[in-house]
């Protein structure tokens, strides 16, 4: 007999990050569980404050509407449409289910240990010296990609940051993403981007808040840097637009399947995408190993050689204990580890 539960997680981050939402020191979220026997599924449910479109102050009631439909055979019947996190959890926690509760939700040579997943370095917001330690860091564990946080300090301490990384490497070894979550306006978007693209920046996401979509066009329409939509992808999401696309015609999308409501969803994205001639790349959105794990297997198939962004597994000081594991600038899985929930 099939039994749903869930249990609320608080994961602490080894040092506050900073970002244009504010300070963060640790990160909410909740695992949903699906048991029949000694069969246990498990997904997580992964929200950010400030960030993903989920009624919060109804999760826990729909938490136990999910779990109450799983058990009754009726799952089908919940709506989810103001819930994308719990949307990817359950369909997390299905899969696993499914596939016998072990984390491998898709087989392949990324869970076999025989190849790993290429990704960026994350630069956290920060003071200009911490900035410089987290850059150096990251060039030391092999990253030849690394994505950093832009808009939250001194605009001029960024640019002198980004001046010295090329003084030392050129953009063939190393390739620089910057996100941005929002952080220019109409008055200074321009203006910005062009001092930012002296720099040889592969792409910027979401230089604009999400909604103002005539700006976005002709951002898009001739990029001063390549653009990537994420805040917008995740609204667009939710109303269920996908046709927007097509007008905006950005050069980038990213996926972040827990704030965009799932794989399903996904790769509804990544079809339309590609017939737009649309690059695209995963990322994580700060989730536990549970999710992130879910995310890699996912993506590996699908993504070529495009570098994707799932390196926050590091970010926490009580992570779950698992396979997966970060080794010069990949993210790879071990199934001679196990996992300890």
């Amino acid at each position: 007999m099939i039994k749903a539960s869930y249990q609320k997680i608080q994961l602490e981050f080894k040092s506050p990050v900073l970002t244009t939402r504010g300070s963060m020191k640790h990160k909410n979220g909740y695992l949903l569980f699906i048991t029949d026997g000694g069969k246990t599924g498990v997904g997580e449910c992964s929200y950010i404050e400030g960030l993903s479109l989920d009624d919060l102050g109804r999760y826990t009631t729909k938490l136990d509407e999910v779990c109450y439909a799983i058990e009754h055979d009726n799952i089908n019947e919940i709506d989810l449409n103001n819930y994308p996190s719990i949307r990817f959890g359950l369909e997390c926690a299905w899969l696993d289910f499914k596939r016998g509760g072990d984390r491998i939700f898709y087989s392949s040579d990324f869970t076999t240990g025989k190849k790993q997943i290429a990704i960026n370095g994350l630069v956290w917001m920060g003071s200009e010296n911490f900035m410089h330690q987290q850059i150096e860091e990251k060039l030391k564990e092999g990253f030849s990609c690394i994505k950093l946080k832009v808009g939250a300090i001194d605009f001029e301490q960024e640019l002198k940051l980004l001046a010295s990384i090329r003084k030392r490497y050129d953009a063939k070894s190393i390739e620089l993403r910057l996100d941005a979550n929002g952080a220019f306006c109409e008055d200074n978007v321009h203006k910005k981007l062009e001092q930012l693209a002296t720099f040889d920046i592969h792409s910027i996401e979401q230089p604009i808040q999400p909604g103002q979509t005539a700006l976005l066009q002709s951002l898009c329409k001739k990029p001063i840097i390549p653009i990537a939509l994420d805040e917008e992808l995740i609204h667009l999401s939710h109303q269920n637009n996908f046709d927007e696309l097509g007008k905006i015609r950005p050069q980038y999308i990213i996926l972040k399947p827990s704030l965009i409501g799932g794989f399903a969803v996904a790769e509804k994205w990544i079809q339309l995408a590609e017939k737009l001639n649309i690059g695209w790349w995963a990322t994580s959105a700060l989730e536990s190993n549970i999710g992130l794990n879910a995310i890699a297997q996912w993506v590996y198939p699908l993504a070529g050689n495009t570098v994707q962004g799932l390196g926050t597994g590091s970010l926490y000081t009580n992570n779950i204990s698992s396979p997966l594991y970060i080794s010069h600038g990949h993210l790879g899985y071990n199934p001679n580890l196990k996992w300890d929930l």
